[in-house]
């Protein structure tokens, strides 16, 4: 790697750490609680979700307000990546015009901004676990395994909706109903056995469906993900994020035309 490109990426990550910087301190500027919301919020999403649907629906699911946490905080990491990298070439027009930068470092720092809140958020996993009194297994140990796997296709998934929404507006209207309609199709506050056999078939290409299993399983189960799962993971984030670099690369030059 000759000097100048090491110049170049040393860089580029002082931008990231100081944009991040700055995200965090403009989110819970003038907050009262400021960054015990990252842990109030899931708490707070939890309960109201275990009293909705234990109450109607009765789902028999052991320790049902952690499984519900645990799907509701990884699916938010992964679809809040991919929002605030779809805005974030729209959102830093100014800089795009006014300065030579290398433009793939606004999507970056918007999912590592969202990774950052996840960790925070993780708290509020551990108080549930503690409540419920859920002992922690060895599996959590592969963890950082699954949050690079959740990045890596969050960054893919923010990489191709950032280009697109710099073309096509109608992408930031459409996302909207897709990562509703992806919720919904995503088992995260009811069971899988409930699902008919052509849902589940459906499920076996949903990425957020093998995530949040692997999730529940190194969290709550107590299971060990096999090899053939951890390919999958990797698979879908390798894929996701081929194609979003792809993307990106191919469209990035004619970012200041339309932004």
């Amino acid at each position: 790697m000759s000097e100048h490109t090491q110049t170049g990426l040393k860089r580029d990550w002082f931008t990231i750490k100081s944009l991040v910087s700055r995200d965090f301190k403009l989110k819970y500027r003038r907050s009262v609680l400021g960054v015990a919301w990252s842990v109030l919020n899931p708490l707070l999403m939890m309960c109201v979700l275990t009293a909705v649907f234990s109450t109607f629906f009765r789902f028999q699911i052991e320790y049902y307000p952690f499984y519900l946490i645990l799907g509701n905080t990884l699916f938010a990491l992964a679809m809040d990546a991919a929002d605030s990298a779809m805005y974030s070439i729209i959102d830093s027009e100014s800089l795009i015009k006014k300065i030579r930068v290398n433009k793939i470092i606004f999507p970056i720092e918007k999912v590592l901004f969202q990774l950052v809140n996840f960790i925070t958020s993780l708290i509020a996993i551990v108080i549930v676990m503690i409540f419920l009194q859920i002992p922690p297994t060895f599996n959590l140990v592969l963890l950082p395994l699954l949050l690079a796997y959740v990045t890596i296709f969050s960054l893919g998934l923010g990489l191709a909706l950032s280009a697109l929404a710099v073309f096509f507006r109608d992408v930031l209207h459409i996302w909207s109903v897709v990562r509703m309609a992806w919720m919904y199709a995503t088992p995260l506050f009811y069971p899988t056995d409930i699902l008919p056999e052509w849902m589940m078939t459906f499920e076996a290409f949903n990425p957020l469906y093998h995530f949040v299993t692997y999730f529940r399983d190194i969290a709550l189960w107590g299971n060990t993900p096999g090899l053939g799962e951890n390919l999958i993971c990797l698979a879908f984030a390798v894929v996701t994020f081929a194609v979003g670099f792809i993307i990106f690369r191919k469209t990035q030059n004619k970012f200041i035309l339309y932004v």
